[in-house]
């Protein structure tokens, strides 16, 4: 048997779907036409998505996603963080390396969750809440990858490798989160040394699938 559902809060939600796909904004007609739905109906759900800061129209008039999206995403991290740490604990001890999982955060890499190794001499400290530009380093790198792989409709882009671009002697592998809705991300460890070992690749793209099965 079906569950009951609301069809306003479906529609409101899809409203919220389809303004975080896009750059530019959708006017009431175009919001209008995709939902199948008439403009008096939208208008009321942009009222009230808009009472809560979730939506705002510029002077234009075209609905884009509010910052209080972006207050309800903060709450998101320790979830994800959560649920991603018994693979990031797998990885770091299997690898013997640092591991992380990033996300992005405007136009940065944040690094939300991170677990070192128990067993080494010695390893790479690296810190949730670390930032950095997305082109930069191995956890960033995939996520643009990931983008550009979406972009083109091509194959998962697999790993990524790095070396000294964040730290001077470190060595990064990174693989992006696929499909999971709404998180933007990468799985990753970092290194001292000057290559990545060959195995390490597939070991954090298997990471990455366990984080994504976790979140889904």
């Amino acid at each position: 048997m079906t569950a009951e559902t609301s069809q306003t809060l479906d529609r409101g939600l899809r409203v919220l779907k389809l303004l975080a796909d896009t750059d530019h904004g959708l006017t009431v007609t175009e919001l209008s036409a995709r939902l199948g739905v008439n403009r008096t109906v939208v208008y009321r759900l942009l009222a009230t998505l808009e009472q809560h800061a979730l939506v705002r129209r510029d002077l234009g008039g075209r609905a884009r996603v509010g910052l209080g999206v972006v207050r309800l995403g903060r709450q998101v991290h320790p979830l994800v963080r959560e649920a991603a740490l018994p693979a990031l604990r797998s990885l770091a001890e299997d690898i013997g390396a640092t591991a992380h999982l990033t996300l992005v955060d405007g136009a940065e890499a944040l690094a939300v969750a991170v677990v070192e190794p128990t067993w080494t001499d010695y390893h790479v400290a690296y810190r949730a809440g670390f930032r950095h530009p997305l082109d930069r380093g191995a956890a960033g790198r995939a996520i643009l990858a990931a983008r550009a792989a979406r972009a083109t409709s091509a194959h998962d882009p697999g790993y990524t490798l790095t070396h000294g671009e964040l730290e001077a002697g470190a060595s990064g592998a990174a693989a992006p989160l696929v499909g999971v809705t709404g998180v933007e991300g990468s799985v990753g460890v970092v290194m001292l040394s000057d290559a990545v070992p060959e195995r390490v690749g597939q070991r954090v793209v298997d990471a990455a699938r366990e984080v994504a099965e976790a979140l889904s």
